[in-house]
């Protein structure tokens, strides 16, 4: 009960700061329900005046709230399926900044997680120079056989675990009422969203999976041309901190300096097209967050991202759905990215491949009509998910993720160079991956991992029959005897749907008497 209040607490306090924001003020109220139109109406009442557009105020609302509010934008930005295409849409341009922690606190925790005094792991520990919800970069120093050596050191913020935690705590609380009354919420399933949305920041706040991540794109990348990754100083690195070589190129987003150092802005657009391309069909594994404050170039105009917290991961049959549908689209063959959906399972059977052919085309045709520079292989995938839906195509989080990671990608080789034509860009790298998996050879090496794969069947099958065996004797006996639960485990179960009934009840009742409050203090 005491927990379901501190959540209603945290959960109030939100909905009064949305409000304030005028978060609320383009719902609709016909579609709401009643409850929710008087809820409007009050959140009418305390809206802040101002003339900030939808999106300023959402994002103006999340980075009030703070850290965790940040990266739940962040992450809805990536989720169309949930919050809807303008409410994503206006997420993408969400900003991670904070205001830095102070000095003395980044040096503790230096401190603390090496167990020595920040002047004996670092010659020099300077200032933050860039800070975000999670963490913030340091410029320091080493010295070494061959002279001094600049590294960045990123550390993590004090006390951010306990309060993504308590803030992950209600949202959680939401998900779970907003499911128990709602079979849209249901639908949307919002509490396997808030636990992906649990796990994608517990992962970001182990620096050491950010390091191991940089290390496997360096390991990916170490012969491609144009592209590499900051070296990481494993021996200064833990959870807290992570350590890496000092990046002094020029931002991408500058382009008068780039043009000044003599760098081709036409060529940097196409390897960062292409290199975003070869990492995730490639590799299967790419950087999610490549906007321009994550990317330099170099003295040898090499691209070099940073900022590995957040990636993508696409398995064989995501990253072949997604070559085939590109080159599918480059080539006019409609019908093979039709029946590449069916093929994946991503489609039920029960339409027909002709009809789904049919949508496509009418995706595929306006683009091919249209200038090389105006067409978008990100808006691309963007109708091809909302035609998808009509087909009861069920949502995949890590095709979301890339078409998300497509439009900033996009966007920022556009910038680069307005001109650019996006199939001539990626027609090699797609055409490259198609002819080495799904040519000749490519079958030859997918017939030998068959034959591998079904010998280790052949030799896990005993086992299998021995725990069939046993399966089939276990159901005989629960048909014969029934499923007998004890006495107290039977009392428990109702005890604890008592005590979840009562918090429930209470936590709305104080919400009401909350909002109530409010409006009496604001006549």
């Amino acid at each position: 009960m005491i927990s379901a209040l501190t959540n209603s607490m945290r959960l109030m306090r939100a909905g009064f700061v949305f409000a304030r924001e005028g978060v609320f003020s383009q719902v609709d109220p016909a579609l709401v329900p009643l409850p929710g139109r008087v809820a409007l109406r009050f959140a009418k009442l305390i809206e802040r005046p101002g003339k900030d557009s939808q999106a300023g105020r959402l994002a103006a609302a999340l980075t009030r709230l703070g850290p965790t509010y940040v990266k739940l934008g962040q992450f809805l930005a990536t989720r169309p399926d949930v919050v809807g295409v303008a409410i994503a849409r206006d997420l993408e341009s969400l900003q991670d900044r904070m205001p830095a922690f102070p000095q003395d606190q980044a040096v503790a925790i230096v401190e603390q997680s090496f167990g020595q005094p920040v002047d004996k792991v670092f010659a020099s520990f300077g200032p933050s120079v860039a800070a975000a919800s999670i963490a913030q970069v340091h410029r320091a120093e080493i010295m070494t056989a061959d002279g001094p050596r600049q590294l960045a050191v990123k550390v993590l913020r004090p006390g951010i675990e306990r309060r993504f935690a308590s803030d992950q705590d209600a949202f959680a609380f939401a998900a779970r009422n907003a499911e128990a009354l709602s079979a849209e919420a249901r639908r949307l399933r919002l509490i396997e969203t808030v636990a992906t949305l649990r796990r994608s920041i517990a992962l970001e706040m182990d620096l050491r999976l950010e390091a191991a991540a940089l290390s496997e794109m360096a390991e990916n990348t170490k012969d491609d041309p144009g592209f590499r990754v900051p070296a990481v100083d494993w021996d200064r690195t833990t959870k807290d901190v992570l350590t890496l070589e000092w990046i002094d190129g020029t931002h991408l987003s500058n382009h008068a300096a780039l043009e000044a150092r003599g760098f081709d802005l036409k060529e940097l657009a196409r390897i960062v097209i292409q290199s975003f391309l070869r990492h995730a069909l490639r590799d299967g594994f790419f950087h999610a967050d490549m906007h321009p404050g994550n990317l330099f170039v170099d003295d040898e105009g090499r691209l070099v991202a940073v900022d590995f917290g957040i990636m993508g991961r696409l398995g064989p049959k995501e990253r072949r759905f997604l070559a085939e549908i590109l080159y599918g689209f480059i080539t006019r063959n409609y019908h093979r990215v039709a029946e590449v959906h069916f093929e994946a399972g991503y489609v039920p059977s029960h339409h027909s491949v002709e009809d789904f052919a049919q949508a496509i085309r009418a995706i595929g045709e306006p683009i091919h009509k249209r200038a090389a520079d105006e067409i978008s292989m990100a808006k691309l995938l963007t109708l091809l998910f909302e035609v998808t839906g009509l087909f009861d195509m069920r949502t995949r989080p890590e095709l979301l993720l890339l078409q998300k990671t497509m439009v900033v990608v996009e966007g920022v080789a556009r910038s680069l160079d307005p001109k650019l034509d996006m199939w001539s860009t990626a027609e090699p790298v797609v055409r490259d991956w198609i002819e080495r998996n799904l040519g000749p050879a490519g079958r030859i090496a997918g017939a030998a991992e068959g034959a591998a794969e079904l010998g280790r069947f052949a030799a896990q099958v005993p086992g299998l029959l021995s725990r069939a065996g046993v399966l089939m004797e276990q159901l005989d006996a629960a048909t014969r005897n029934g499923i007998v639960l004890a006495p107290e485990t039977v009392a428990d179960i109702g005890r604890a749907e008592a005590r979840r009934g009562r918090a429930t009840a209470l936590a709305l009742w104080v919400i009401a008497a909350l909002l109530a409050y409010i409006v009496y203090l604001l006549k």
